[in-house]
């Protein structure tokens, strides 16, 4: 560093930058919440509170099976994997896992990747390149997003359609000048919990002879998509920490395409493996949900579900209350009454959309589930919000 060289122009910078989100109203910090399951202790302040933040949605991350699966694997693996999986880092039991997930989607192989971001950045980065075509759906997750902006510099073409608007989508995929086309979507779109037609994208797909990229994140209530013998390529992405309740991502598909992720995708190819405990958690956790004991709790989220908003498909359901301000009062006067439901707001979402986010588990006892309904219905106004940006 020369005499005259200083750090002041980043420390005003940061400092800058971080004053701008305050003035916005938008400061974030992450909160620390003691609990083991939906209830639990906010250290900050002592108070006892039901959340109804997490994705846990079948409750799996407290099951006696998969925490003893985790705990059977710190005990024989140690804690970490200690490098990427083509180095050293694989185990056993990742390749279980990947056996496992691909039987359960009903696909030819699995691979899993540390996370389910990570995964979407390797699938969309590997499928990309010069003459590509990727059609995205509006609200897709910001994974899928920042897949798409590596796509872009890996010189595919990308282009976003209205939210599950498949005549934009048809239109899309006819237009000349791609020698490969891509669709990827959610399948329960995180922030509204509505639900993407997949069938329909499908029927599309195959009509275009485009690869259909699937994130399979949220879609706990749904069965892996269905496709016809000789149908478009679909490739499902997931995530082990939501329906699984463990830590980590995955990519179901036909083998050619999972070879080719493990040898191509940077993500999957240059970081550590999954734990081997969080891998284990996850296996075990696949077996609960393919057994019927899984069925039970799927249908018992279903009935918490048709309490709070009837023939809604997802966990996840949206409250709109419109500006920044009564979705933070919201749920501060819910988090009076024993409550966390966060407060969801731009830049998450558009401006004027923000809104409660609900999300519903199995391991919610009947009396959580009266004491929320109870709340929400003082609330001053509150409508729903589907369709609203993610």
């Amino acid at each position: 560093m020369t005499p005259e060289a200083t750090t002041e122009p980043w420390r005003a910078w940061v400092d800058t930058a971080n004053d701008r989100v305050r003035a916005a109203g938008q400061w974030r910090a992450p909160r620390a919440f003691d609990a083991a399951g939906p209830e639990g202790t906010l250290t900050a302040t002592g108070d006892r509170v039901v959340s109804f933040a997490s994705n846990d949605y079948l409750g799996l991350s407290q099951h006696p099976a998969v925490v003893g699966a985790a705990h059977d694997a710190l005990d024989r693996w140690g804690a970490g994997a200690g490098a990427a999986r083509l180095i050293v880092g694989s185990r056993p039991v990742h390749h279980d896992l990947e056996d496992a997930l691909a039987e359960w989607r009903g696909t030819e192989a699995a691979v899993v990747f540390p996370t389910g971001f990570a995964a979407n950045l390797g699938v969309l980065s590997t499928l990309a390149g010069p003459g590509v075509r990727i059609c995205s759906d509006a609200l897709n997750h910001a994974s899928i997003i920042d897949g798409c902006r590596l796509a872009r510099a890996n010189g595919a073409d990308v282009r976003v359609f209205a939210h599950r608007d498949l005549d934009a989508l048809d239109a899309l995929l006819a237009e000349p000048g791609a020698e490969r086309l891509v669709v990827v979507t959610d399948t329960v779109f995180s922030m509204d919990g509505d639900v993407a037609d997949v069938d329909g994208l499908v029927a599309l797909c195959d009509r275009h002879g485009a690869l259909l990229v699937l994130d399979e994140a949220h879609a706990v209530l749904q069965d892996p998509p269905s496709v016809p013998s000789g149908g478009p390529v679909v490739v499902q992405v997931g995530t082990l920490s939501k329906t699984l309740g463990a830590l980590g991502g995955f990519v179901a598909g036909p083998r050619s395409v999972v070879d080719l992720l493990v040898n191509r995708a940077r993500s999957y190819i240059f970081t550590t493996a999954s734990s081997p405990a969080d891998t284990a958690a996850a296996l075990a956790a696949v077996g609960v949900v393919t057994s019927p004991e899984g069925e039970a709790r799927r249908d018992r989220l279903r009935t918490h579900v048709a309490r709070l908003r009837p023939g809604h498909p997802s966990p996840v359901v949206a409250v709109l209350l419109g500006e920044e301000a009564a979705a933070l009062d919201a749920a501060a006067r819910l988090l009076d009454a024993g409550l966390l439901v966060p407060a969801i707001r731009p830049p998450t979402v558009a401006p004027g959309t923000s809104r409660l986010r609900v999300a519903l588990s199995a391991a919610h006892t009947d009396d959580q589930l009266d004491r929320l309904l109870s709340a929400l219905s003082d609330l001053p106004v509150a409508t729903t919000a589907p369709g609203g940006p993610a």
